[in-house]
């Protein structure tokens, strides 16, 4: 380190104290003004920290270049996607080398031709057409993102969503692939979600509120100014937030609006555009359900008196009769179906692993919208499972989008083996690998990967899936990383990321810790993470850190880790409940101010997210408990671990203020050698919560990262 990283002095923000009191508990916080973009001293702040992070991290510049030269040699630029089978056209997604967006393209598949084309990458196929070249459209723009791609029935129209400063409201442009011609333009500040009505008069979005809550849905006459546009349905409950998806037979657009803990569907005919959705379930306090149509009925995945889900099914006159057909077993989580003509695919998690189920149709689809009971056109007793032989492969369904498909496409991979898309015959159940992404330069040999597992202090097992070298041994000396989230029912599978290579070549060993609060286990697993058992997640990392160490894969002062979002939570919480277990923490976008953004209801999400954390505004047991673990509040003086924070100005998930405001607390408070175990803080200012955009932008970004972190853990240099 030079001399003037080491005397170059951190941004240190004013204190201009303000007062929060709740349930008779007064906090004053010195750093809230740091709230306002708007406020020029805040950006000059913010520009400063960006700075000082610059300073800190110059003598990783040439690391920095070997890691983006790494990853870039990981990848084949120029690739392509399998070609997808939609109606009369395969749809294919094209990378080149160079660019950072992909470009959409489709071709005409041949008269009773089942087989895909064989298609080669950077080699245009005779009559492929381009549908949209994401590089063109981000042509001078910093940020750009791509929120949804909708075709019309016909294929003969595109409507799709842009972002180009990373708050995730979108622009949205229709356009004729017939003539090239932009339709319409009308639609801004949109949501997630694109639909046609069948005769391509009208398309469907959603419109999110002033806290970001996706709170509407929305039907636009194409060609017609925005002004006219008619509201389908609106959810004004502030817990819920309100999307929709167009059935496989392309005849129904499926709403659903759902809490944390509720859900509530409805159907509207396409072929019928301004009719009103019809109810399909109802909504009843904690009862979840997300509904398939299935042709003639439809398919539900629902957890009416079954804590792992069941499959159900009802008639389309009646979508609120379900006739359950299969249970989860225990320790098995239903958590989706996808209906075709002659079968249905269950997906699943079953040992902590995401699964596949194929259920075959036993009665031929009738079109018929009558009251009968569908249950006998289901066998059950003849369900089988898609193989997959590894102990942490993980699989889930790929996209699958012909209802008369003979083929079902699904996906797998885990830590050592690249994304594989597949398709198993419905027929005969054969399957077979259609590609696996090629990854240059990587020899699966080298490497192991296994499962661990720690024991948490109330004796719960944790899950750890691990991966390193082949000629790493236990010999307590290893540098290492560790992996959490925690949070949703969000399940961290195993699969295969290719700039972990990087960690993995300079003897790191990797690994995820599935600790309670994320979903990999069951619903039990999410329900003992949440709410007033929201300090096991932070109990079960820590734990899983000293396993690592215990078993010897990981030396006690080179370990460690990270967490994104929620998962910054976690990274923040950790910091303070066992400083002494990492060496360093990276925490992306992270939510460690979480009692004052949940006290908000004006924020985005918070709302919503009260049955996630808790109701802290109105409960004053919720607010002790979160005032207890919220990483913000807890700051101590004690030895912590270096820190790297990251976040963006536009972040509408996480406010920048978050670690902004951490970071200064962090830095006044600690006892460790800043200069030996630095804290800094890197803002993106034209991003999201996703950081910059394009895949270079990415990588970069990610050199960034893992350059520090490889530098504080003594693992820079290749074995």
């Amino acid at each position: 380190m030079s001399e003037a990283e080491t005397t170059v002095v951190p941004p240190i923000p004013a204190q201009r104290p303000t007062e929060r009191i709740f349930h008779g508990d007064t906090v004053t916080d010195p750093y809230e003004w740091l709230r306002d973009k708007e406020d020029p001293e805040v950006i000059a702040h913010l520009e400063a920290e960006n700075a000082y992070a610059d300073v800190r991290t110059a003598h990783l510049a040439s690391l920095r270049t070997d890691l983006v030269a790494e990853f870039v040699g990981h990848t084949q630029e120029t690739d392509l996607s399998v070609p997808t089978r939609r109606g009369a056209w395969w749809h294919i997604v094209r990378t080149t080398e160079g660019h950072d967006h992909p470009a959409f393209t489709r071709v005409p598949a041949e008269d009773g031709a089942t087989e895909a084309p064989d298609v080669r990458p950077g080699e245009m196929l005779a009559g492929e057409q381009v549908l949209l070249d994401a590089q063109a459209l981000s042509e001078g723009h910093e940020f750009f993102s791509l929120g949804g791609l909708a075709l019309s029935d016909d294929q003969d129209l595109l409507a799709y969503a842009v972002d180009v400063a990373g708050d995730e409201r979108f622009a949205v442009t229709v356009k004729d692939l017939a003539t090239g011609e932009v339709l319409d333009t009308a639609v801004q500040g949109a949501g997630y979600g694109l639909a046609f009505s069948s005769d391509r008069q009208w398309l469907f979005y959603a419109r999110v509120d002033d806290a970001w809550r996706q709170h509407q849905i929305w039907r636009h006459r194409i060609g017609g100014e925005a002004a006219d546009d008619q509201l389908v349905i609106a959810e004004d409950d502030e817990r819920f937030t309100i999307g929709f998806e167009v059935s496989r037979d392309r005849s129904t657009l499926v709403i659903q609006a759902g809490s944390t803990t509720t859900t509530e569907c409805w159907l509207l005919d396409l072929a019928d555009p301004t009719s009103t959705p019809r109810p399909a379930g109802g909504r009843r306090a904690g009862v979840e359900y997300a509904v398939e149509h299935a042709g003639d009925h439809l398919l539900v995945v629902h957890n009416d008196g079954h804590e792992g889900f069941a499959l159900a099914t009802a008639p389309l006159a009646d979508p609120s009769a379900w006739t359950t057909i299969l249970a989860a077993a225990e320790g098995e989580r239903f958590e989706g179906v996808e209906a075709f003509a002659s079968a249905a695919a269950l997906e699943l998690r079953s040992g902590g692993l995401a699964a596949v189920r194929v259920i075959p149709r036993a009665g031929a689809v009738d079109g018929s919208s009558g009251d009968a009971d569908p249950s006998a056109l289901w066998d059950v007793a003849g369900a089988w499972g898609i193989d997959h032989g590894g102990e942490l492969d993980s699989v889930w369904l790929g996209a699958n989008h012909d209802w008369d498909s003979p083929a079902l496409r699904y996906e797998l991979t885990s830590l050592l083996t690249p994304s594989t898309v597949a398709e198993a015959d419905l027929a005969t159940h054969a399957s077979r690998v259609l590609k696996r992404t090629p990854v240059p330069g990587y020899d699966p040999e080298l490497y192991v990967e296994k499962r661990l597992w720690a024991t948490a202090g109330d004796g719960t097992r944790i899950p750890l899936s691990v991966a390193m070298r082949r000629e790493i041994s236990a010999d307590g000396a290893n540098p290492g990383y560790l992996y959490g989230y925690g949070s949703y029912e969000v399940s961290v599978d195993p699969s295969f990321v290719p700039t972990r290579l990087s960690l993995l070549d300079r003897g790191v060993v990797v690994a995820i810790a599935h600790v309670r609060g994320g979903g990999e286990m069951g619903r039990p697993w999410y329900q003992q993470g949440k709410l007033l058992a929201k300090k096991n997640t932070f109990t079960d990392f820590v734990d899983a850190a000293g396993a690592l160490v215990e078993q010897g894969w990981v030396a006690p002062d080179r370990l460690a880790a990270e967490g994104r979002s929620a998962g910054g939570l976690l990274m923040g919480a950790v910091a303070n409940l066992a400083p002494e277990r990492f060496r360093a923490i990276l925490a992306g976008v992270p939510f460690v101010d979480a009692l004052t953004t949940i006290l908000d209801p004006s924020l985005p999400l918070t709302v919503g997210e009260w049955e996630e954390w808790g109701d802290p505004l109105h409960d004053p047991e919720v607010y002790a408990y979160m005032k207890g673990y919220s990483p913000y509040e807890n700051v101590r003086a004690a030895e912590y671990p270096a820190i790297f924070a990251s976040t963006s100005l536009n972040d509408t998930r996480v406010f920048f203020v978050e670690p902004a405001k951490w970071v200064a607390r962090l830095r006044e408070t600690v006892t460790s050698d800043q200069e030996r175990r630095p804290i800094v803080f890197r803002c993106e200012m034209v991003a999201g919560h996703g950081g910059r955009s394009g895949r270079y932008a990415k990588w970069e970004q990610r050199a960034d990262e893992l350059a520090w972190l490889l530098d504080q853990i003594g693992a820079t240099a290749r074995i």
